[in-house]
């Protein structure tokens, strides 16, 4: 355990430690969707990509309750005391429900009463069965009976036949039956399972449906013509229902001799785990539900009535199937980085910043595939945690290998939903004759660097990208983060320190210039919020500005409390999770927080510290998390040169801070209000600035 989680333990008495002062981080990240799907509701936002946002805004649900409700349960069942917020599991679960549930009623008042009538008026059509004319009835039957009922495999529920496997969040159907089947058996229940090979959103041909861009739910489809798999029986209804499980892979580490073989055995029953949620039509019965609580172990409040189909979030192949440009948003190229073709001679020049996605992200791709080639590098060491499908990033690494270099790999297997895909390319690296490292047990690897050694005369030059996202170019393109490619001999030294650590062969050395967790991340976060605080209390101006994804560490939280009870000036940029309150009288007065949520995603961590005139400027992987400071590697890098701080501190910090339009602003109460542009004030929009200064 960390010297200064130790050290934590020993004030129990503190009166920071109130439980009132510290909101549940749980209830917190649902929160956030409420301001997701604001973006939905917002008629300024180009309509498909309301559309967008509220597909997201389910998804979301779905993984919360997939790892974070899933969390609570665990806690529940195992007795663990509340946290910081004095909230037992039992009634954090009981609230997770009942605030779920007001999520779902919005999203599907959003879809029914909002977007698919306004969707409908642009000629963007998702038609509902009632609204099915004779010709598009007809080619959906036939559509059925060709394309889709030969690959179903109706089930009727019977001594014979129990309850089937039900897979995580996949789209069944439970038909109630009345008469006798082949065998004389008489009906009542089957299911229908819809495999995932069929698709969950049918495009109408033009010339039968007369419009462009008409389409039907797979769940409407298969309720629809049911009867067609039952014959000489009748069906008495049909109800869709999903259920979400829990989908948190645990593996004793310490225990296993291969965790990727471990890995893949827990992958082939992710499916199959607790369940956590039933979505169910809103008309089906009350004895089939209770007939499927029991089968899923599920208590009342777990059940979700559905106005509409059990799997909104599919109707989002609706946005990457229509191609109307002006119910999107305009596109926008990246800037380029001019000299990226020599990358080596380009960063000996001076340190390069990269503000993602405005600008390109081909110079990290270039800094590799250049390395790949260029016969003076010797060797190549890089973490990997979420790279994308066909990524160029590790097809340069496998060319590298070909070529002779010696590359060194750090997959991390378990970053959650791509274990499988880091098992499949950790394989290609092994055979192209990469390293592969899969990081420290008990420490999931979440830092992302770079480091390429070359040999330049007589010296050996350490070339470094760290950065707060991920290796994966698709993200860089929808992900707000930040980059930075240097030479400096320092922090060089410290990435090679950090390689020789994942590896297993160093000790937990200090480094010069970057803060690394589990070692002095946590305890350099705290050291300088407390040097704030002294200025404060010595009348020396103090202020402190950091953004990130989620903040919930206890003693970070009581820290800025006892910053702000000394006089700093605080300002966090929060995107999701926060359980700080701010603005509580005597407590965090000095304190505001802001959400922005807007076209990308908010990633990019940036920490910035007055330091009475000579600032730090710190850039990181790591949130203000438990786990993120205590129990993960993450690298927290300085931004040196000047006039590359002073970038970061307009672009990332200033520029945000200055948001009117896409921010929501954190109440004492827990509660979020959205900013809007006072009547004196210009409208600012930090992302649509940086798209026009940077992007052109």
């Amino acid at each position: 355990m960390p010297a200064s989680a130790v050290a934590d333990a020993t004030a129990p008495d503190d009166p920071l430690r109130d439980p009132a002062l510290h909101a549940n981080r749980e209830l917190s990240q649902l929160d956030f969707n409420f301001r997701v799907l604001a973006q939905a509701q917002d008629p300024a936002v180009p309509l498909l990509e309301r559309l967008r946002f509220l597909c997201i805004s389910c998804t979301n649900l779905d993984e919360f309750f997939e790892i974070r409700a899933a969390t609570v349960r665990h806690a529940l069942d195992f007795n663990t005391p509340p946290g910081p917020d004095g909230l037992p599991p039992a009634v954090v679960l009981r609230r997770i429900h009942d605030r779920a549930a007001e999520l779902v009623q919005a999203q599907y008042r959003c879809w029914n009463e909002v977007l698919r009538p306004a969707l409908a008026q642009a000629g963007v059509r998702v038609l509902a069965r009632d609204h099915w004319n004779a010709r598009q009835t007809r080619w959906l039957r036939a559509y059925f009976r060709d394309e889709i009922m030969p690959v179903l495999s109706p089930l009727g529920l019977d001594p014979a036949h129990p309850f089937p496997k039900i897979l995580n969040k996949s789209l069944n159907i439970v038909v109630v039956l009345k008469g006798r089947d082949a065998f004389g058996r008489a009906g009542h229940l089957a299911i229908v399972r819809a495999p995932r090979s069929l698709p969950r959103i049918i495009q109408l041909p033009p010339k039968v449906s007369g419009g462009e861009h008409d389409f039907v739910f797979l769940s409407a489809v298969l309720s629809a013509f049911v009867d067609e798999m039952f014959p000489g029986m009748e069906v008495k209804g049909a109800y869709q229902f999903r259920v979400t499980r829990n989908s948190e892979l645990i593996v004793d580490e310490e225990e296993v001799e291969n965790l990727a073989l471990a890995l893949r055995d827990e992958l082939v029953g992710r499916g199959y785990l607790r369940a956590m949620r039933l979505e169910i039509a809103r008309n089906c019965p009350k004895p089939i539900v209770r007939t499927l609580l029991e089968n899923f172990e599920l208590p009342e409040e777990a059940v979700y009535r559905i106005d509409g189909p059990v799997n909104l979030n599919r109707v989002i192949q609706v946005y990457d199937l229509v191609q109307r440009p002006e119910l999107k948003y305009p596109p926008f190229q990246p800037r380029k980085l001019a000299g990226s073709d020599a990358m080596f001679e380009r960063v000996r020049e001076g340190d390069v910043l990269l503000h993602h996605p405005f600008d390109a992200f081909a110079p990290v791709l270039e800094l590799v595939k250049q390395a790949a080639e260029d016969p003076n590098v010797l060797a190549i060491k890089q973490t990997l945690y979420r790279t994308g499908k066909d990524s160029a990033i590790v097809e340069a690494l496998v060319q590298a290998a070909r070529n002779g270099k010696d590359v060194t790999a750090v997959v991390e297997l378990r970053a959650r939903f791509d274990e499988e895909a880091n098992l499949g390319f950790a394989d290609r690296l092994q055979e192209a004759g990469v390293q592969v490292v899969y990081g420290v047990v008990g420490y999931k690897t979440h830092a992302k660097m770079l480091l390429v050694v070359r040999r330049e005369g007589r010296q050996l030059r350490r070339y470094v990208h760290l950065g707060t996202g991920n290796y994966h170019a698709g993200t860089a393109r929808a992900y707000t983060d930040i980059g930075l490619i240097t030479a400096d001999p320092q922090i060089g030294s410290d990435v090679h320190q950090v390689f020789q650590q994942l590896s297993g062969l160093a000790p937990a050395t200090r480094l010069e210039r970057l803060l690394q967790s589990p070692f002095t991340l946590h305890a350099g976060v705290l050291a300088r919020i407390e040097r704030e605080a002294r200025h404060a209390r010595a009348g020396r101006p103090a202020r402190l500005v950091a953004k990130m994804n989620a903040l919930n560490e206890p003693q970070v939280v009581r820290a800025l409390y006892a910053a702000s009870q000394a006089g700093v000036s605080i300002d966090l940029i929060v995107r999701g999770a926060c359980t700080l309150r701010p603005g509580v009288p005597g407590v965090s007065d000095n304190i505001r927080v802001r959400s922005i949520v807007g076209r990308f995603l908010e990633h990019s961590r940036v920490y910035w510290f007055g330091n009475d005139g000579d600032p730090e400027l710190f850039c990181a992987s790591a949130d203000w998390l438990e786990r993120n400071l205590l129990r993960r590697v993450e690298v927290c890098f300085p931004i040196l040169p000047p006039e590359l701080a002073a970038r970061v501190v307009d672009e990332a910090l200033d520029n945000y801070l200055a948001d009117n339009l896409n921010a929501w602003e954190l109440q004492a109460d827990g509660r979020y209000r959205r900013l809007a542009p006072e009547a004196d004030a210009m409208p600012h929009s930090a992302q649509a600035t940086l798209l026009a200064r940077l992007c052109g």
